[in-house]
């Protein structure tokens, strides 16, 4: 059959929006006039690097199979590929005939490569490629210095963020069986992805604790997080319903939100932090880059509590609270003067909510080297953040049983000693540049 025979439509490829309500590309695709085809790849490109277990997968799927049934009503189905992009829309352009495509852009260094080739692909064979704002209220340079430069600086960006917000709107267009394609297909199994089901389970996102968040958001023992951030790393909810269903209830969860555009606004505009330091005058920290000392913080066996349940928890569960992340995180570059590198890699490993903006942001924040950093002095005491966080121990005893026992190791290392030695390296590293 030619392309004369077949039927035209819209492709909309899903990739971090997983969602059919309140989803830009999708509405700007029914807009079209055309049928609408809605696609998601499972990139090898990224899948490849991941346990056969992973969580987000099992979790992505799962997101696919309520998509798919919610098109099964409108006698449709999602079209469901695994490879490599360039060359699953090679094979689309075959099979169908595409007149436009629509994708909610993404802001990583990869995501914009691939999206480069896909756009050079379908310009060749007449096809427009449209990318629409979708997973931040601002992007790239929407929220910039008078100068038309980006903030490096958070409070700056954010009083400019909200000097400018004025209340979203939602844009959801109705789906019906006149605007989709008419096709009746399940699923791959996750065994034919490559995958099986992962024991780790993404629990359901409550924004029941946005009331006294900033009462209690920094105790881990309370659990008193949203744990949206799964959700909005995936695209399963819209920022923009998420941001209303808040409004005047916690400035502070507000103010999180916008760190996490902050963060994707630094990576857009400076992608060279994704592996090396946004301030290039610590490029010359000569990190001790300890195997030894790695491993023992990754098991969580650091002999410091406060750090081994954080590490603990993430390796079990695939989350760490906020502040046991900075915690961790300081430990490690400033107590044990471990390249930030090592640990922004094994905490993308295992965080559900893995998302290089902010995980890459708050790295460097704690080591001092990225954009409004915290004071390469500032070292965080495992003791006494232990003490003001957890005062009776419950977050720690829910993870470290043997605590009181000897089989629970000494401090690997005195904090005292720890602190004076990470200062003295910083500081003579900043005198050589």
């Amino acid at each position: 059959m030619s392309h004369i025979d077949k039927e035209s439509i819209s492709i909309v490829w899903l990739r971090r929006d997983l969602r059919i309500n309140d989803n830009m590309a999708l509405n700007k695709a029914i807009q079209s006039g055309h049928k609408v085809a809605i696609l998601f790849i499972f990139d090898d490109d990224i899948i490849d690097h991941l346990e056969k277990d992973d969580p987000r997968i099992s979790f992505i799927y799962k997101q696919l199979r309520l998509i798919n049934a919610s098109l099964n009503a409108n006698n449709s189905s999602l079209i469901c590929k695994k490879g490599k992009p360039l060359e699953i829309w090679k094979g689309l352009l075959n099979e169908y005939n595409i007149v436009s495509a629509f994708v909610n852009r993404d802001y990583e260094p990869y995501a914009i490569k691939r999206d480069k080739e896909i756009f050079g692909l379908l310009k060749s064979n007449g096809i427009s490629l449209i990318g629409t704002k979708d997973q931040v209220v601002f992007e790239k340079l929407e929220i910039a210095k008078n100068d038309g430069k980006a903030y490096t600086v958070y409070t700056p960006y954010k009083n400019k963020w909200l000097s400018i917000y004025k209340g979203v709107q939602l844009y959801t267009e109705p789906l019906t069986k006149q605007n989709l394609i008419q096709r009746q297909k399940t699923l791959p199994e996750l065994k034919e992805i490559g995958f099986f089901e992962s024991s780790i389970k993404v629990p359901n996102y409550n924004l029941s604790k946005v009331d006294n968040y900033s009462q209690y958001r920094d105790y881990p023992a309370l659990e008193h997080t949203s744990r949206l951030s799964v959700y909005l790393r995936f695209g399963t909810v819209s920022i923009r319903e998420i941001i209303k269903s808040i409004e005047g209830k916690s400035e502070h969860f507000l103010n999180e939100l916008i760190w996490r555009e902050f963060y994707m606004q630094i990576l857009y505009n400076f992608p060279y932090v994704v592996t090396e330091n946004f301030r290039a005058k610590y490029n010359h920290i000569p990190w001790r880059n300890n195997d030894k000392d790695f491993d023992k913080w990754c098991k969580g066996l650091t002999g410091y509590p406060i750090v081994d349940a954080g590490m603990r928890e993430l390796n079990k569960t695939g989350f760490m609270h906020n502040r046991v992340r900075m915690i961790t995180a300081s430990f490690l570059c400033k107590h044990l003067l471990i390249d930030w590198r090592w640990g922004e890699a094994y905490f993308a490993s295992k965080l559900l909510d893995y998302e290089l903006a902010s995980n890459n942001g708050g790295w460097q924040w704690a080591s001092g080297t990225g954009c409004d950093a915290a004071p390469y002095f500032r070292v965080f005491n495992p003791t006494t953040q232990q003490e003001k966080f957890d005062k009776k121990g419950d977050y720690i005893k829910k993870w470290i049983p043997e605590l009181n026992s000897s089989d629970y190791p000494s401090p690997m290392v005195d904090h005292k000693f720890a602190r004076k030695r990470a200062i003295e390296t910083y500081k003579k590293a900043l005198e050589t540049v």
